[in-house]
């Protein structure tokens, strides 16, 4: 009883502190991938093994330098690309929408009308307010932006710091081991993570644009935006992406070939990358229970709405690595496991 009452005043908290909750969060999940970049930019450059920084300790500081500006460059660049290209696009969608809506509630209309059956027009899912939501997060988030930087900068003005502080905060030994294996392992599932996903969302939005351009569907770019962005929510934000613009083509198409075209090109893409690709290039990384990784969206959904989405399958893979390693919560782990693994626990 007084673990459900902890949970529900928890809850409460981080509903009622959303508003600095979110923001930190963004900070966090920027940092992080820009370290995830950064480290995989690293790999590629020469003097990344630990004997040749050894025997070349300036050069390989300068190129760590150089691999987190290549990192912080390609997140510019797809902020400017947002701000110069789609932000546009996006307003004329949003101009559009309610007269799109409109057309899409009249087709089933006369689908009722000419098959006979009686269908419910608020089953219809309204596009409007879906896309509007999107755009009120993303606006949200960049009036947001003030703040964001000011944890980013302090973040990076500390990291070098966090080993130290670290290392102050425990005195007895094997429980500093413990705890620095648990961050280690939060470390480096979410840089893999980050990484993997970016480039798995990346690819599938660009990937949607030319077969979306390619068929000369209107707002390619817009619609492959979202796709990328939308990526990272699980099994839901695919659907999703998906949806929008195929409903978009069966309200602008004279014949069911776009919309059929359409359709089959976006969910061979989702499968493709999604569903084979990104398997194998994470392994064993995320053995979440896809029943777990829904609940969790629905949980952060219901507090934070699509940002809480969005960082719902980090905040979960946080959660099962910290809760595998202490026997009181061990069981928990296997619950949000796929099938029964969890990570090793590292003896005190």
């Amino acid at each position: 009883m007084h673990g459900l009452i902890l949970f529900f005043l928890i809850a409460f908290l981080f509903w009622f502190g959303r508003s600095i909750f979110i923001p930190l969060l963004a900070a966090l999940f920027l940092w992080y991938l820009i370290n995830a970049i950064a480290t995989y930019f690293r790999r590629v450059m020469p003097l990344h093994t630990p004997d040749n920084r050894a025997k070349h300790y300036w050069w390989a500081k300068i190129l760590d330098w150089v691999s987190r500006i290549l990192s912080v460059a390609s997140i510019c660049g797809l902020i400017y690309l947002f701000a110069t290209q789609i932000r546009p696009m996006l307003s004329e969608l949003l101009a559009a929408l309610p007269a799109l809506q409109h057309r899409l509630i009249s087709m089933m209309a006369y689908l009722s009308e000419s098959f006979g059956v009686t269908l419910d027009i608020n089953m219809l899912p309204n596009i409007t307010k879906f896309i509007s939501n999107i755009g009120a997060s993303a606006v949200g988030m960049l009036t947001s932006t003030g703040m964001i930087l000011v944890y980013m900068l302090f973040l990076f003005i500390e990291q070098s710091t966090f080993n130290r502080k670290f290392a102050s905060m425990f005195h007895d030994k094997r429980q500093s081991k413990k705890m620095r294996y648990i961050l280690d392992s939060i470390d480096d599932n979410m840089k893999k993570y980050l990484f993997v996903k970016t480039i798995i969302s990346g690819a599938t939005g660009l990937t949607s644009y030319l077969w979306l351009h390619t068929l000369g569907v209107g707002f390619a770019g817009v619609w492959a935006f979202i796709i990328f962005v939308m990526n990272y929510i699980p099994t839901i934000g695919s659907i999703v992406a998906c949806a929008l613009p195929i409903l978009y083509t069966l309200t602008i198409a004279q014949s069911l070939q776009l919309p059929i075209l359409t359709a089959c090109g976006l969910i061979s893409l989702q499968i493709l990358l999604g569903n084979i690709i990104e398997p194998r290039l994470t392994g064993h990384t995320l053995n979440l229970s896809t029943l777990a990784i829904l609940i969790n969206l629905v949980f952060w959904g219901m507090i934070w709405g699509i940002p809480g989405m969005f960082f719902s399958v980090p905040l979960l893979v946080a959660i099962f690595i910290i809760t595998a390693q202490f026997d009181s919560t061990r069981w928990i782990a296997v619950l949000l496991s796929a099938n029964g693994n969890i990570p090793d626990k590292r003896e005190d």
